[in-house]
């Protein structure tokens, strides 16, 4: 899922990599920051449909209804799921406290059902600011991204019960994503990929982050960053800015990183 723009706003799109084929996915007002369910099966959304920045979700097949997820005063944006989809992590751009952390509750999962009837609570409330939010593997866990002192940095706390919070970047931090097996936590720096060894278990604790690679990738400018992995892990997809010469022209393609994790091993031998 991609945003693209369009006169008057934006609009999310799908790529298919089989096909290479693109679908538009939503047609009213302007909408962004897709994230998908972890099934697979809806995609949601932040939208300017009802004046206020709200999240809504439709099915990922075009078919049914967006549907309205979340209701406030103030804007709310899309952060991301729970694994097996009964949380679905947002947040809410307060006056009075800056960005903070919520949490909708899903009993019966994402997948299941177009609504719920349960309410949102919040999960970090501070007069930082706290967003970012992503989930571990195995749901007990959640990174986020907060400039409490003063910068944007990575910490992670347990979810969704009450807890400390661990300090994972120490020069800056953004977009943090967890590696598949929950083995690693990934966050940009910069120009920087950073990845941490970490432990989530009986409790968490991060290793020094490490320098993957640097470029000249777009800097994160949305609450959900520039930059993913795939279920695997075996792919990332980052923008890159276009040079001089080229932004004349319209965009024609995405770039994809295959097998990065084998180039990582074949330039930093194990051990290094």
């Amino acid at each position: 899922a991609m945003d693209v723009a369009r006169e008057g706003g934006m609009d999310v799109w799908l790529h298919d990599f089989s096909s290479n084929n693109l679908s538009r996915l939503t047609f009213q007002g302007a909408s962004q920051f897709a994230i998908w369910t972890p099934d697979g099966k809806r995609v949601a959304f932040l939208s300017n449909r009802m004046g206020v920045p709200s999240v809504f979700w439709k099915p990922a097949d075009g078919s049914g209804n967006e549907e309205q997820l979340t209701r406030s005063e103030y804007g709310t944006s899309p952060d991301s799921w729970s694994p097996d989809g009964h949380f679905f992590l947002f947040h809410e751009l307060h006056p009075g406290s800056g960005s903070d952390m919520w949490i909708q509750p899903f009993p019966q999962g994402a997948g299941n059902s177009g609504s719920t009837s349960e309410k949102p609570y919040p999960f970090l409330q501070t007069p930082a600011n706290e967003q970012e939010a992503h989930l571990s593997p195995d749901g007990h866990w959640v990174a986020y991204i907060s400039d409490e002192s003063g910068r944007f940095e990575v910490y992670v706390r347990p979810f969704p019960g009450s807890g400390g919070k661990r300090q994972v970047s120490t020069g800056g931090g953004s977009e943090p994503r967890w590696s598949p097996s929950g083995k690693e936590l990934f966050f940009r720096a910069g120009d920087k990929m950073m990845a941490a060894d970490v432990v989530t278990q009986p409790g968490f604790s991060a290793g020094t982050p490490r320098l993957l690679f640097q470029g000249q990738f777009v800097a994160p400018s949305t609450p959900l960053g520039t930059s993913d992995f795939s279920p695997d892990g075996q792919r990332i997809l980052m923008m890159q800015a276009q040079s001089a010469e080229s932004q004349a022209a319209p965009a024609t393609q995405i770039n994809v990183v295959q097998n990065w994790f084998e180039e990582l091993k074949r330039r930093a031998p194990a051990g290094k």
